[in-house]
């Protein structure tokens, strides 16, 4: 077995699932059904292990009371190497824009596309509203769009599915 750090990190990480998990938990503490909803084609057992396995490592907590998994400091961390994932998958041929695209996976796609530089100078806040989740989003002073989980009460609200939005 090989030692290096990116090893490492993949030993973590880098099970079928892992980080599409920690993306939908990205911007919001979801519950196991919202999750699972954001992941079409992942059984309930699977979600379980994965979740179970990001706990382990301290990447995502559970809170009882609420019912909520949410991403710890640690797996927030992760959030510049998955803009940068989805970024390289930009310059390689065979996306597929007619599959399934969750409220968090076009978050994600939008920090991706957008040129940190050129948002520093934008003031932006508008409202995503995906039926079963919602999301305020602003730009901060990185260039990053970050997303508050609430009805939106801006004045520029974008409704639909995540593909429709993203046709948008």
């Amino acid at each position: 077995s090989e030692g290096s750090l990116e090893a490492h990190a993949l030993n973590l990480i880098g099970d079928r699932w892992a980080l599409l998990v920690m993306r939908e938990l990205m911007f919001a503490p979801k519950r196991f059904q919202q999750i699972r909803a954001g992941l079409p084609g992942i059984s309930a057992k699977v979600l379980s292990e994965r979740l179970g396995q990001l706990r382990a490592i301290e990447v995502v907590i559970y809170d009882d009371m609420a019912k909520l998994y949410n991403l710890t400091r640690i797996g927030r961390s992760l959030l510049p190497v998955m803009i940068e994932l989805c970024r390289w998958a930009l310059t390689v041929p065979g996306f597929d824009r007619t599959r399934f695209i969750s409220p968090a996976a076009l978050l994600l796609s939008m920090n991706a596309i957008l040129s940190p530089d050129r948002a520093k100078e934008c003031d932006l806040l508008a409202g995503f509203d995906f039926g079963i989740e919602a999301f305020e989003i602003r730009l901060s002073k990185e260039g990053l769009l970050t997303a508050a989980v609430n009805r939106p009460a801006t004045p520029f609200v974008l409704s639909g599915s995540g593909n429709a939005i993203t046709a948008a």
